[in-house]
């Protein structure tokens, strides 16, 4: 198994995400007072990008600004974390921003203003037989088939938000990521020939074509924000995989992430490389061995 972490190439949004923290959620017509308001970087693309190289991959973004200030920020924000930003293109059209609703058990309600994200283009993107292609569903489907279409290594799609994908994006995908209600909303994923679902409190489990392969127990933790969560899990999943790790291994390492990322409220979370959480692991199934 190498030491390196592979290369991660993510295509995908970048937003600027608007979050008001309340007491619950509101109801259809409903105003509610009293929430708390933050700003910070955020965008599936962009979460999936600085969670791969916080745990320690090489992590290059494709993806979309706008000319404005929330641009250069959400920019400067994925420098920090150690991501390549030299193929995000800087566009007249406004950066993407999502209003999210998140109540005091960290469950969210999330409205995305694409912005730039619809407007991203491939042209002259290449990608290396060496990287792994990470997409997810928050820029243009076509923008997702063509990065498939390019994509010569792993190619990876987190299927989200749930939608009807094309038969040559699926038989494309080395690895489908989705949640449990996504993978019910996408009955051709049964078919697919792997796909990794995510049952928050109760874990995650691999299905080749259909049959699960693998599953892996979820770790306790005290929920601050779920709207990151699963974009780290994607970063760690793809990472451990891609290193070696079994399946059930790379789920429980994921896993592990992914609550390190529910417990931080920030949709891009500080996290620690990919070898602690793999340390992590390693003890915890020797103590209860």
């Amino acid at each position: 198994m190498s030491n390196r972490l592979p290369a991660v190439t993510v295509v995908g949004s970048i937003n600027l995400d608007l979050i008001a923290t309340a007491e619950r959620l509101p109801t259809a017509g409903e105003t509610i007072g009293g929430a708390a308001l933050s700003e910070q970087p955020g965008g599936k693309g962009a979460n999936q990008a600085a969670a791969a190289a916080r745990l320690g991959g090489s992590a290059r973004m494709i993806g979309a600004v706008g000319n404005d200030a929330q641009g250069r920020r959400m920019l400067e924000a994925l420098a920090g974390a150690g991501v390549d930003t030299a193929d995000v293109a800087v566009l007249p059209e406004p950066t993407g921003t999502a209003l999210i609703v998140v109540d005091r058990d960290g469950e969210n309600q999330i409205v995305v203003c694409p912005g730039a994200n619809s407007h991203l283009s491939l042209d002259g993107v290449e990608f290396s037989p060496e990287e792994t292609v990470l997409c997810q569903l928050e820029v243009g489907l076509d923008v997702v088939l063509e990065a498939a279409r390019k994509a010569q290594g792993f190619f990876v799609l987190n299927a989200a938000p749930a939608m009807d994908l094309p038969g040559e994006l699926l038989e494309r995908c080395d690895l489908v990521i989705v949640n449990e209600s996504e993978y019910a909303l996408i009955p051709a994923l049964a078919e697919a020939k792997l796909v990794a679902v995510t049952y928050g409190r109760d874990g995650s489990a691999m299905f080749e074509h259909g049959r699960k392969a693998a599953e892996a127990s979820s770790v306790a933790v005290t929920v601050a924000n779920t709207v990151g969560a699963g974009d780290a899990f994607c970063a760690a999943l793809v990472l451990a995989l891609r290193q070696g790790l079994d399946y059930a291994q790379a789920l429980a390492v994921a896993n592990a992430v992914g609550a390190d990322a529910v417990g931080d409220p920030s949709s891009q979370p500080d996290l620690a490389r990919l070898g602690h959480y793999l340390e992590r692991i390693a003890a915890a199934s020797g103590a209860s061995s």
